[in-house]
């Protein structure tokens, strides 16, 4: 795998500047943005908002970089990244106005489109159950100065921090009678998120307002929107977040029932496995719409999927040919690099309403014999098949897979994606 830019760009810094002795020696290094922009422009340089995209040297140091001010970074062993927790997999249902015509519900495209249909159907009145919420703040203003503390890496240590002016960004602040409710909206799904997102905003504000800052997560993707709130328990503390509140929201949608998933299965042809495209090793289905939601504007190279969505080089692979191997995805090779693009049949599919969409998806995924026995067995039998029976599932449908561990490793990706399959009826 050849470096990315940012790679070699960091790899410069390291030696120049002597970074990983540095933080052995006096616990963190700072950095400024021209030193940076000498290798890449700081902005493209410093954005990692999973712990996925870090470069490799930071991987392998264990490191982690935030802002400080508005052109210098801090660079420690510290956690600055927080995985994602589901509470709650019931999704709700809420209509959305009649008389308004300038928002397309049905196309959403864009994190402040996700954050206007989410105010307009009542999903943030909802979820933040407040009174008298409206929009307030949102777009990019300075952090003010305050101190905080984070966690170090597998240490009970913390490392003291102090940010003076730092741009932060908020996609929606709604205010209402006792709380400001300030949201971080993605239109893409992940394991983690970078805690900086939620921490900086809400001390800024925290220090402005005196009704509650409820700092929120919200992403968008296959027309559910999913809504994590947080709750800083020491506000000097980075890492004191807890979520406290979890709900998803579906604008009106015809339902799914399981009378639906079983007359697809009966009725679907088998097709034959791909013998090019290994079986596919990506657990989470709405992952792979998410990918093709994303492939859906532009084509994208292997390496911006891994630097700019929350993928690894591998996970990248596992993803792309998953898309593939149902035919969602199309890989083409330019100057010895794969590219990736969604499909006619991607884009028809995404192009349908919810239901007839979740719907094809399953269509596609139950014409590959393997995952219509293991779903068969598991209506036969009230409960998930075990590793080992999808694995002999697996053999019998002559499912392209290398070696025992590898097909122990693919049957989790079964079950996933029949537990994702069967939520569909909520």
């Amino acid at each position: 795998m050849s470096d990315t830019k940012n790679d070699i760009a960091w790899g410069q810094l390291f030696d120049k500047y002597n970074i990983v002795d540095n933080v052995d020696e006096n616990g963190f290094f700072e950095i400024t943005s021209t030193e940076i922009k000498e290798f890449r422009e700081a902005r493209l340089a410093t954005k990692f908002d999973h712990r996925n995209n870090l470069p490799t040297l930071f991987k392998k140091h264990k490191l982690n970089i935030l802002p400080i001010t508005r052109g210098s970074y801090v660079i420690s062993r510290f956690n600055a990244y927080k995985e994602f927790e589901e509470l709650n997999r019931e999704i709700t249902k809420v209509s959305f106005p009649d008389y308004i015509e300038s928002i397309d519900h049905e196309n959403i495209t864009s994190e402040a489109t996700a954050l206007n249909c989410a105010y307009a159907s009542g999903i943030i009145k909802d979820f933040i159950e407040d009174d008298g919420i409206v929009p307030a703040v949102s777009g990019r203003m300075s952090s003010l100065e305050f101190d905080f503390n984070i966690d170090m890496y597998r240490s009970t240590e913390q490392l003291a921090v102090t940010v003076r002016n730092s741009q932060i960004e908020i996609d929606g602040g709604y205010e209402g009678h006792n709380s400001l409710t300030l949201i971080e909206a993605k239109n893409s799904l992940s394991e983690d998120f970078l805690v900086r997102q939620l921490y900086y905003p809400y001390r800024l504000w925290q220090s402005k307002v005196y009704k509650d800052v409820k700092p929120v997560f919200m992403t968008y993707s296959n027309d559910i929107f999913s809504f994590y709130e947080y709750e800083f328990q020491d506000p000097m503390n980075y890492n004191s977040l807890l979520l406290v509140k979890q709900k998803n929201y579906i604008i009106e949608q015809e339902e799914i029932t399981l009378d639906d998933i079983v007359e697809i299965m009966n009725t679907t042809q088998i097709v034959a496995e791909p013998m090019d495209i290994p079986s596919p090793q990506a657990d989470s289905f709405p992952r792979i719409i998410n990918l093709c939601e994303k492939l859906l504007a532009e084509e994208r190279t292997k390496e911006f999927i891994y630097t700019n969505y929350d993928f690894d080089p591998r996970q990248s692979d596992y993803y792309t040919n998953a898309g593939r191997y149902l035919g969602l995805i199309e890989k083409r090779s330019q100057n010895r690099k794969p590219i990736y693009s969604i499909s006619d049949l991607g884009r028809r599919i995404l192009a349908q309403k919810y239901r007839a969409r979740q719907l094809s998806f399953v269509r596609l995924i139950l014409q590959h014999k393997g995952f219509n026995d293991a779903l068969r067995l598991w209506l036969e039998n009230g409960e998930m098949p075990s590793k080992l029976e999808i694995t002999e599932i697996m053999n019998r449908a002559n499912m392209n897979v290398e070696g025992p561990r590898t097909f122990k490793r693919r049957a989790s990706t079964i079950t996933g994606w029949i537990n994702w399959i069967l939520s569909l009826t909520n």
